[in-house]
Formats: structure tokens, C-alpha cells, sequence
């Protein structure tokens, strides 16, 4: 069964906020020394980006009204397919500065009414 878009802004909140509490206390220099760290955050990314890779297929009405969209597609398959060029900085001030507006916005399309 075919699962709707509500559930993949529920899949991007909830990655938006795995990747918050991973990076907890830390500082980028503490970021870039954590392997395990770095790899639940890129892993909690590739999530945010299948599902919005998704939602573009389901409803590109939707995908189009989230900021970025097509980009946290392309690095969503940066992180799958280009792993070995990953900069640890460039992901952590995505997740520091764009994560939580993600965040914010899909919480703000899952409280209107279902279509």
C-alpha cells in the first residue's frame, strides 16, 4: 500500500530532528572527529532526501513549495553516490542552518488539512 505524502513530511521532521539531537554539544571541529556522528547525520540526510525525492513522483505541487527542494535531492544522492567527496563542513552548516527551516516548513504543510 502506497504510503501518502503526510508521511514523508512526518519522515523529513523526524530525520530534521534525529539530526538536532545528534549534533547536541557538539562543534564542528567535535562533528568532524566522530565518525559515528558524521555517519547518523549523512544517514538522517539520505532519509530527508528519499523522501523528498518521493514526494516529487507523489505530489510535485508539494515538493515545490518546500525551499530547495530539488538541492536536498541532489545531496541526498551526493551522500549515497559521491560519498568519498562529502566536506563534513559543508554538511554540518546544512544541518546546523538549513535543517531546522526544513524542519519548520514541512511541520507547517503537515498541519494543513489533507487533501
Amino acid at each position: 500500500m502506497q504510503r501518502d505524502t503526510r508521511a514523508y513530511l512526518s519522515d523529513v521532521i523526524e530525520a530534521c530532528e534525529a539530526i538536532e539531537q545528534a549534533l547536541a554539544g557538539m562543534d564542528l571541529a567535535s562533528y568532524s572527529a566522530n565518525r559515528l556522528v558524521r555517519s547518523a547525520v549523512e544517514r538522517e540526510f539520505i532519509i530527508v532526501g528519499e523522501a523528498m525525492a518521493v514526494l516529487s513522483r507523489l505530489s510535485p505541487e508539494l515538493f515545490a513549495r518546500i525551499t530547495h527542494a530539488r538541492r536536498i535531492v541532489d545531496f541526498r544522492n551526493q551522500l549515497t553516490h559521491q560519498y568519498s567527496e562529502v566536506d563534513d563542513t559543508v554538511v554540518w552548516l546544512i544541518a546546523r542552518h538549513d535543517a531546522p527551516v526544513l524542519h519548520d516548513e514541512c511541520a507547517g504543510l503537515l498541519k494543513e488539512p489533507a487533501e
